[in-house]
């Protein structure tokens, strides 16, 4: 096949140097290349998206006048567009009624695929044809690939947890202990639970590798921008200048004030969530925000 890859980032050269060793023809198009967006789409047999959440829509547009009506999209971006709150899936379909999509999604870290770790991922679409499909393009004996339908579920997980591994990024850098961490990720994946379910997505699409999987991955890995930026956060540096500090795009800052915006529409209690957005707007100190939670009124689990 030929695939086209629109974006230049860790996490899309990491897979196309997988697909250039499985045989396929790739084409790279990134901001900073210098490279020509309709070249790179031509006579492409499927596009890959690796671009931040926030730049998709302004991506994807662009793509769309080079591409044809019917090809198959694959898209790596975790997060929830600010304004609209537009899962991803959503935004192209609004671009493209019909598009056919695919989100690729699970723990996989770009720097361990570079390094040919094994690893597992999830390809899903509602139309699971197209799912096996995606599964032969990126399967190989290290990178190891599932197919799911439930797209609300494994967008909303693989968004969600962004958050919460920046709460695990501020408990590590405040110098809290295994205890603390444990608990907010069991605490944050019922958040993100309730939030899921009240959107229609599946419970049982948590217990896998886009729910839980990612989460840990991203909880307690340094390769986690997410983390790191909690870290430097939960060592006394204002948000802005933490993002600053990563260098890269920070994805869990944005999709907190989004799933903050989501939750009270929902009518869903996501208290870790509304702290986080707190610590990162300024409002409170991350020392006030964990005082807060741990002394809320008395519930059952």
């Amino acid at each position: 096949m030929k695939i086209s890859i629109l974006g230049a980032g860790s996490f899309g050269r990491a897979l196309s140097q997988l697909l250039l060793d499985k045989g396929h023809t790739v084409s790279v198009w990134g901001r900073s290349l210098g490279t020509d967006m309709e070249g790179c789409l031509k006579g492409a047999d499927l596009a890959l998206f690796a671009v931040p959440a926030q730049s998709f829509r302004e991506v994807f547009l662009a793509a769309c006048r080079f591409m044809p009506e019917d090809i198959p999209v694959v898209n790596v971006a975790k997060g929830i567009e600010l304004g609209s709150l537009l899962r991803m899936s959503q935004v192209a379909e609004d671009i493209r009624p019909g598009v056919r999509y695919v989100a690729l999604s699970g723990p996989s870290h770009a720097e361990e695929i570079e390094l040919k770790l094994p690893t597992t991922v999830v390809v899903c679409s509602e139309d699971p044809g197209l799912a096996r499909m995606a599964q032969d393009v990126f399967i190989t004996d290290w990178f190891r690939v599932y197919t799911q339908d439930d797209l609300t579920g494994t967008e909303l997980g693989g968004s969600l947890k962004n958050i919460i591994a920046l709460g695990a990024g501020i408990s590590d850098g405040m110098g809290f202990g295994d205890n603390t961490k444990a608990a907010l990720m069991t605490r944050g994946m019922a958040e993100i639970t309730r939030l899921a379910l009240a959107m229609g997505a599946r419970q049982e699409t948590f217990l896998g590798l886009t729910g839980i999987g990612d989460l840990i991955v991203t909880c307690t890995s340094r390769h986690s921008r997410n983390w790191r930026c909690g870290y430097l956060m939960g060592q006394g540096m204002p948000s802005a200048e933490a993002q600053a500090e990563i260098g890269m795009v920070v994805e869990g800052a944005s999709t907190a004030f989004a799933a903050e915006q989501l939750a009270e529409k929902y009518g869903v209690d996501m208290p870790i969530t509304n702290t986080i957005c707190a610590v990162l707007r300024g409002e409170k100190k991350a020392s006030e925000g964990i005082a807060e939670l741990m002394t809320r009124d008395r519930k059952a689990e």
